[in-house]
């Protein structure tokens, strides 16, 4: 009796925990999307970027947004750094890449431009294919998508660095993850009869 009232006990605290974080975290997403945002200074301008820092939001990044505001865009965010490559599946505008290491200094900085969307006689695996990559030439762990022109404007290039706050960029993956194991362990669980 005693050891199913403290199991009880220490679900109804987990429930509460996970609560609290779920309060956390909607107060910390004011986009649409549903996306945190980080702001930065890049070049000496002010941005408000969105959030990726799991598997889905990487994924998705900007697919099908028609523009990009001036001062915002989206940080991408890995735990771990390696060689990155972007493309530009299903998005329908052009855009400006750059990738970070993990002091936050530039190794790599593309224009990527919009490609003609899927045609329904191509395979997936055939237009994914035709799809040109954009690298991050040595191992990054930053990535930041900016509307089309902003590398040029703020006059940026390779060995800049830009000031990431990288506790609370961790901080950030860190909780995504721990998020998306507990997403996979629910989906484990048997049903209740």
């Amino acid at each position: 009796m005693y050891v199913r009232q403290t199991l009880v006990g220490l679900l109804v605290v987990f429930v509460l925990a996970m609560g609290f974080i779920a309060l956390d975290d909607a107060k910390k997403k004011d986009d649409a999307k549903g996306l945190a945002k980080q702001e930065i200074v890049i070049g000496g301008e002010n941005f408000k970027l969105e959030v990726a820092a799991d598997v889905d939001t990487r994924a998705r990044g900007l697919m099908g947004r028609k523009t990009i505001d001036e001062h915002s865009g989206m940080l991408f965010i890995y735990r771990k750094s390696d060689l990155l490559s972007f493309w530009m599946k299903n998005c329908l505008t052009d855009m400006d890449i750059i990738y970070l290491d993990r002091t936050g200094k530039i190794v790599a900085m593309h224009e990527m431009k919009k490609e003609p969307v899927k045609r329904e006689d191509e395979t997936q695996s055939q237009y994914e294919n035709r799809l040109k990559s954009y690298p991050s030439k040595k191992l990054a762990r930053y990535v930041i998508e900016l509307k089309p022109g902003s590398n040029i404007r703020l006059k940026l290039k390779e060995g800049d660095k830009i000031k990431l706050d990288l506790l609370k960029l961790r901080e950030i993956v860190l909780r995504e993850e721990r998020k998306e194991r507990l997403r996979k362990s629910q989906r484990k669980l048997p049903s209740g009869n």
